[in-house]
Protein backbone atom coordinates (compact mmCIF):
# COMPACT_ATOMS: atom_id res chain seq x y z
CA UNK A 1 0.00 0.00 0.00
CA UNK A 2 1.30 3.24 -0.95
CA UNK A 3 1.78 6.58 1.05
CA UNK A 4 -1.12 8.28 -0.68
CA UNK A 5 -3.35 5.56 0.07
CA UNK A 6 -2.77 5.58 3.69
CA UNK A 7 -2.76 9.02 3.61
CA UNK A 8 -6.20 9.09 1.93
CA UNK A 9 -7.46 6.39 4.31
CA UNK A 10 -6.67 8.36 7.51
CA UNK A 11 -8.72 11.33 5.61
CA UNK A 12 -11.37 9.44 5.45
CA UNK A 13 -11.03 7.99 9.01
CA UNK A 14 -10.74 11.79 10.52
CA UNK A 15 -14.09 12.79 8.44
CA UNK A 16 -15.63 10.14 10.58
CA UNK A 17 -14.31 11.87 13.41
CA UNK A 18 -15.84 15.26 12.51
CA UNK A 19 -19.43 13.68 11.74
CA UNK A 20 -19.67 12.31 15.36
CA UNK A 21 -18.32 15.72 16.91
CA UNK A 22 -14.95 14.42 17.41
CA UNK A 23 -12.18 17.35 17.10
CA UNK A 24 -8.70 15.97 15.69
CA UNK A 25 -6.11 16.06 18.48
CA UNK A 26 -3.09 14.45 16.57
CA UNK A 27 -3.05 12.38 13.70
CA UNK A 28 -0.47 10.40 11.22
CA UNK A 29 0.19 12.30 8.31
CA UNK A 30 -1.26 16.01 9.42
CA UNK A 31 0.54 19.33 8.33
CA UNK A 32 -0.15 21.35 11.44
CA UNK A 33 -1.32 18.63 13.68
CA UNK A 34 1.34 16.60 15.69
CA UNK A 35 1.66 12.88 15.32
CA UNK A 36 0.22 10.43 17.50
CA UNK A 37 2.67 8.84 19.77
CA UNK A 38 2.59 4.96 20.07
CA UNK A 39 -0.38 3.27 22.87
CA UNK A 40 1.79 0.52 24.66
CA UNK A 41 3.52 -1.34 21.95
CA UNK A 42 0.92 -0.38 18.94
CA UNK A 43 0.75 2.51 16.20
CA UNK A 44 -2.82 4.11 16.67
CA UNK A 45 -3.47 6.58 13.24
CA UNK A 46 -5.35 9.05 15.41
CA UNK A 47 -6.79 11.04 18.33
CA UNK A 48 -9.92 12.87 18.86
CA UNK A 49 -11.64 14.78 21.49
CA UNK A 50 -15.02 15.47 22.25
CA UNK A 51 -16.03 17.41 25.59
CA UNK A 52 -14.42 14.89 27.65
CA UNK A 53 -14.15 12.15 25.93
CA UNK A 54 -11.62 10.61 23.62
CA UNK A 55 -11.72 8.20 20.87
CA UNK A 56 -8.47 6.50 19.25
CA UNK A 57 -8.05 5.72 15.22
CA UNK A 58 -6.73 2.88 13.42
CA UNK A 59 -6.84 1.77 10.12
CA UNK A 60 -6.46 -1.64 9.32
CA UNK A 61 -5.18 -3.28 6.04
CA UNK A 62 -5.04 -6.40 4.26
CA UNK A 63 -2.12 -7.32 6.42
CA UNK A 64 -2.79 -6.66 9.39
CA UNK A 65 -6.55 -8.24 9.52
CA UNK A 66 -4.58 -11.75 8.28
CA UNK A 67 -2.33 -11.31 11.05
CA UNK A 68 -2.57 -13.71 14.11
CA UNK A 69 -2.25 -10.60 16.56
CA UNK A 70 -4.87 -8.74 15.36
CA UNK A 71 -6.76 -9.85 18.34
CA UNK A 72 -4.55 -8.95 20.63
CA UNK A 73 -3.61 -5.29 19.63
CA UNK A 74 -7.61 -4.79 19.26
CA UNK A 75 -8.20 -5.83 22.60
CA UNK A 76 -5.19 -3.72 24.19
CA UNK A 77 -6.53 -0.25 22.28
CA UNK A 78 -10.09 -0.63 22.78
CA UNK A 79 -9.44 -1.31 26.88
CA UNK A 80 -8.04 2.20 27.11
CA UNK A 81 -8.89 4.29 29.92
CA UNK A 82 -8.05 7.67 30.23
CA UNK A 83 -5.14 8.96 32.93
CA UNK A 84 -6.87 10.45 35.19
CA UNK A 85 -10.73 10.07 35.06
CA UNK A 86 -10.91 6.46 33.92
CA UNK A 87 -12.95 6.91 31.24
CA UNK A 88 -13.42 4.78 28.53
CA UNK A 89 -11.66 5.54 25.10
CA UNK A 90 -13.92 4.80 22.16
CA UNK A 91 -11.78 2.89 19.37
CA UNK A 92 -12.64 4.21 15.60
CA UNK A 93 -11.35 0.90 13.20
CA UNK A 94 -11.59 1.88 9.52
CA UNK A 95 -11.78 -0.57 7.26
CA UNK A 96 -12.32 -1.60 3.34
CA UNK A 97 -15.93 -3.18 3.06
CA UNK A 98 -14.27 -6.04 1.32
CA UNK A 99 -12.82 -6.51 5.01
CA UNK A 100 -15.90 -6.04 6.88
CA UNK A 101 -17.44 -9.38 7.31
CA UNK A 102 -13.56 -10.50 8.68
CA UNK A 103 -13.33 -7.65 10.90
CA UNK A 104 -16.20 -7.53 12.43
CA UNK A 105 -15.77 -11.44 12.95
CA UNK A 106 -12.13 -9.87 14.64
CA UNK A 107 -14.18 -7.63 16.81
CA UNK A 108 -16.55 -10.81 17.93
CA UNK A 109 -13.95 -12.83 19.03
CA UNK A 110 -12.88 -10.32 21.85
CA UNK A 111 -14.29 -9.73 25.10
CA UNK A 112 -17.60 -7.91 26.00
CA UNK A 113 -15.88 -4.73 27.30
CA UNK A 114 -13.65 -4.11 24.32
CA UNK A 115 -16.36 -5.52 21.76
CA UNK A 116 -18.79 -2.71 23.31
CA UNK A 117 -16.12 -0.15 22.69
CA UNK A 118 -15.15 -0.55 19.01
CA UNK A 119 -17.12 1.16 16.35
CA UNK A 120 -16.61 -0.25 12.86
CA UNK A 121 -16.11 2.52 10.33
CA UNK A 122 -16.24 1.01 6.59
CA UNK A 123 -13.50 3.96 4.46
CA UNK A 124 -15.60 4.73 0.96
CA UNK A 125 -13.94 3.94 -2.24
CA UNK A 126 -13.77 6.98 -4.77
CA UNK A 127 -16.41 6.87 -7.03
CA UNK A 128 -15.86 7.98 -10.84
CA UNK A 129 -17.15 11.20 -11.31
CA UNK A 130 -19.68 12.30 -13.40
CA UNK A 131 -19.80 14.90 -16.19
CA UNK A 132 -22.58 17.97 -16.17
CA UNK A 133 -23.11 17.44 -19.92
CA UNK A 134 -24.69 14.12 -19.16
CA UNK A 135 -27.57 16.24 -17.21
CA UNK A 136 -27.77 19.02 -19.35
CA UNK A 137 -28.50 16.74 -22.55
CA UNK A 138 -32.06 16.11 -20.97
CA UNK A 139 -32.81 19.49 -19.88
CA UNK A 140 -35.22 21.48 -22.86
CA UNK A 141 -34.18 24.13 -24.08
CA UNK A 142 -37.33 26.43 -24.09
CA UNK A 143 -35.47 29.63 -24.33
CA UNK A 144 -34.78 29.43 -28.30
Amino acid sequence: MTTTSVRENIDELIKHFWMNGYMTVRRKFGTYLPEPTPIGKYDVDAVGRFKKRFALGVVLTDEELNDSKINAKLEFLATRQTKYSNKRVILFVGIHPENFSRARIAVESLSLDASRNIKLVILNEKLPSTTNTAKEDHIPNNFS
